[in-house]
C-alpha cells in the first residue's frame, strides 16, 4: 500500500534551518508529483512547494528563496530544506502525492521556529 513517512521535525531558532524528508513506498515514486503541505494550529492547510516528475518546481511566495524541494527517485524521497525560518514556519508538515484521482498523505512532521 502506499506509505509516506516524513522525518526532519523539530524545534529550531528563527534563522535556523531544518531539512524534512518524506520516504515513499508502495508506488512507483518516479512517476508522481510530489508535494510538501502544512498546517499551523488554527489555520488550513496550505501548499508549501512541489516538485514534478520531471523535476519541475513551484513554491508559494511566503517560501520562495528560502526552501528547497527536491526529489531523489532512487531512494524514493522528497525533501524539503528550509532556511532562514521564521516563527510563522511553524506548523506541521505533510507530503502527499496523488494517484489516480486519490490523495496521500504522510503523518506530519512538527516544525517549530522560536527563540
Amino acid at each position: 500500500q502506499v506509505q509516506l513517512v516524513e522525518s526532519g521535525g523539530g524545534l529550531v531558532q528563527p534563522g535556523g534551518s531544518l531539512t524534512l524528508s518524506c520516504a515513499a513506498s508502495g508506488f512507483t515514486f518516479n512517476g508522481y508529483d510530489m508535494s510538501w503541505y502544512r498546517q499551523a494550529p488554527g489555520n488550513e492547510r496550505e501548499v508549501v512547494a512541489g516538485i514534478s516528475t520531471l523535476a519541475g518546481i513551484r513554491y508559494v511566495d511566503p517560501v520562495t528563496g528560502r526552501f528547497t524541494i527536491s526529489r531523489d527517485n532512487a531512494k524514493n524521497t522528497v525533501y524539503l530544506q528550509m532556511n532562514s525560518l521564521k516563527p510563522e514556519d511553524t506548523a506541521v508538515y505533510s507530503c502527499k502525492t496523488r494517484i489516480t484521482g486519490r490523495d496521500y498523505w504522510g503523518q506530519g512532521t512538527q516544525v517549530t521556529v522560536s527563540s
